[in-house]
């Protein structure tokens, strides 16, 4: 009995196959994403929106201004004490995230609004730094 490919052997040119069929991945228009520009266009511009292109901006790093920051609840973990300078601790803000349980005098770069508030319904006190502005919520 003759196999297959024997049967093709000097009369076929492409084995029965078609002509890009027996070629690689030819009959599935190539392997993996090959062609969305082309022939896969429909595929891309479903599955796919936004493929190509730039998408969102970065800023410079010289631009950009991260602040370490610490919230009015770890502050009595800090210190023992009723006065505590954030800035010397490292520190450039004060956030209003939990409960603040004793009054303290707190110095600091920046604070939120909510953290000043919570310090001054304790019986504290923050302040600004002598070289940093904290705009208008700085005590006198």
């Amino acid at each position: 009995m003759v196999s297959r490919t024997n049967k093709f052997r000097g009369r076929s040119r492409y084995h029965g196959r078609g002509k890009k069929a027996g070629r690689g991945a030819g009959k599935r228009g190539g392997r993996g994403r090959a062609g969305i520009g082309k022939h896969k266009v429909m595929f891309r511009n479903k599955y796919l929106p936004g493929h190509w292109g730039m998408h969102g901006f970065n800023r410079h790093p010289s631009l950009r201004k991260v602040n370490v920051s610490i919230n009015v609840s770890e502050l009595s973990q800090l210190t023992d004490g009723d006065e505590v300078n954030l800035t010397e601790l490292g520190y450039d803000k004060l956030l209003g995230k939990g409960p603040i349980s004793k009054a303290m005098k707190i110095i600091v770069g920046e604070a939120s609004p909510k953290a000043v508030a919570k310090v001054e319904a304790a019986g504290g006190s923050v302040s600004a730094n002598s070289d940093d502005d904290m705009g208008d919520w700085e005590e006198e």
